[in-house]
């Protein structure tokens, strides 16, 4: 990783590179000066999700692609998704989200896409860095009879919506069905409960009014407890929960039960071998993968492939190796044969499409793979130096692993974008996860802290 970009884009969260007004000058200013063609006019979209300093940057943003003599045309507040594929069906040279994702209202980032719609590769993604950091776009820029113009796309949301409705293949598949949708107060507020209606779906909606501020606050992907309560308070047979920009999805089965991103992964991949439709009978995950994951699919006779944390990873395994489903447990979940990025709206429509096929509730559908009890822990570091070269902590990594033997599996790794090591332990009881999570924390603790 470098200095400014992340696993999941450009995050001024708790670094030196704070998001100001500046940065995201700087930004527009480098995107623009990478895609730019010299034949003919550069076009650059531009969506946000509901933070307060969603405008502010936004309007930096597109000062500095202006500046180049580029024309960005502004979605509004649009899910992350949403913009991936509006950048494809505009023909734009590329698209940029503004957002902060799942993290709290006062932290924002960045996310560019190419003009296919995908994430940047490592490799671009540092030449972007590079002009950046180094003020390499700055002599370009244009005098103000060659500078871009702004256009506001005024069907944006539309034209997102139609494309998640086209992507049903039985469009009966959702009329009487009760659903609870939580939009975590973001990107997804107005779009979802709109596509799921469209549908014929009974749909209620919790966190569908955003403030600036309360995007992600005890709702969303990252906390589901009230749309845990409310779908068997209301009776519903699934609930969804999106983060603040859509790219997530958390499911809750008509029990209240939480569902993981695996769960869900495990599911779709079943369906889609039972119908020969899972091509080259893969399924591409990340090394975060619960440990059930990996059983269930070799249960099921299914290649799986792990890749480094994070969605683009996921992707681009899954572009290298010809597979059309992908994903993370935190809820990205990839659809290669619709879309070239997660998107929590219609990971739900698929799901779905799933239950009515099976003709089987989430709870039933879930059975197909056990959930290995997994402890996670952050912990704060002064430094980071490489794990493998503190031999403190790998004796005690090595100490668990010897201990967990075949029933679990240790992961230790550093934060792309915050001072933070993370350890994550799976083992066959709750209570043993947990205590050698804690034993690892308070090493690495003494030893970086």
């Amino acid at each position: 990783m470098g200095k400014l970009f992340g696993t999941d884009g450009i995050r001024g969260v708790a670094n030196q590179y704070p998001m100001t007004p500046e940065m995201a000058l700087k930004i527009g200013r480098a995107t623009a000066a990478f895609f730019k063609k010299d034949e003919s006019r550069s076009e650059i979209v531009v969506g946000k999700d509901t933070r307060i300093s969603g405008d502010m940057l936004e309007y930096a943003l597109v000062s500095g692609i202006c500046s180049m003599g580029v024309d960005a045309y502004r979605t509004g507040i649009m899910p992350t998704p949403g913009v991936s594929v509006l950048t494809s069906l505009i023909g734009a040279d590329a698209g940029i989200v503004i957002s902060a994702s799942h993290n709290p209202f006062y932290d924002n980032g960045i996310k560019i896409f190419n003009s296919n719609g995908y994430k940047l590769a490592d490799k671009i993604e540092a030449e972007i860095e590079d002009l950046i950091l180094g003020n390499k776009s700055e002599a370009p820029a244009k005098p103000v009879q060659e500078i871009g113009r702004t256009f506001k796309i005024n069907n944006a949301e539309n034209r997102y919506a139609t494309f998640l409705i086209d992507a049903i293949q039985a469009k009966d598949t959702f009329k009487g069905i009760k659903i609870i949708l939580d939009c975590s107060n973001g990107a997804t507020y107005r779009v979802a409960p709109a596509v799921f209606k469209e549908l014929g779906a009974d749909v209620e909606t919790l966190f569908a009014d955003p403030d600036g501020k309360n995007i992600n606050e005890s709702c969303g992907s990252q906390h589901p407890e009230v749309l845990m309560e409310a779908v068997v308070n209301r009776k519903a047979q699934i609930g969804l929960a999106f983060d603040g920009d859509g790219d997530r999805l958390t499911a809750v089965d008509e029990k209240g039960k939480l569902v993981s991103g695996d769960q869900l992964l495990a599911v779709c991949a079943k369906h889609l071998k039972q119908r020969e439709l899972l091509k080259n009978n893969l399924v591409v995950s990340t090394v975060m993968s619960n440990l059930g994951l990996g059983l269930a699919l070799k249960d099921m006779g299914i290649t799986h492939k792990m890749t480094d944390v994070g969605d683009r990873y996921v992707m681009e395994a899954m572009v290298a190796s010809g597979a059309v489903l992908g994903g993370e447990d935190s809820g990205h979940m990839i659809f290669l044969d619709q879309h070239t990025t997660g998107d929590g709206i219609l990971a739900a429509l698929r799901l779905i499409e799933v239950m009515h096929a099976e003709s089987k509730p989430l709870s039933e559908l879930c059975k197909i793979m056990a959930v290995f009890p997994q402890a996670l822990r952050n912990v704060e570091v002064a430094h980071k130096p490489d794990l493998e070269t503190v031999p403190e902590i790998q004796d005690a990594i090595k100490s668990v692993e010897k201990n967990l033997g075949q029933q679990g599996r240790v992961l230790v790794r550093y934060s792309g974008t915050q001072p933070i090591c993370r350890i994550m332990v799976e083992g066959p009881t709750k209570e043993e996860t947990d205590r050698h999570c804690r034993q690892l924390a308070e090493i690495i603790k003494d030893k970086l802290s």
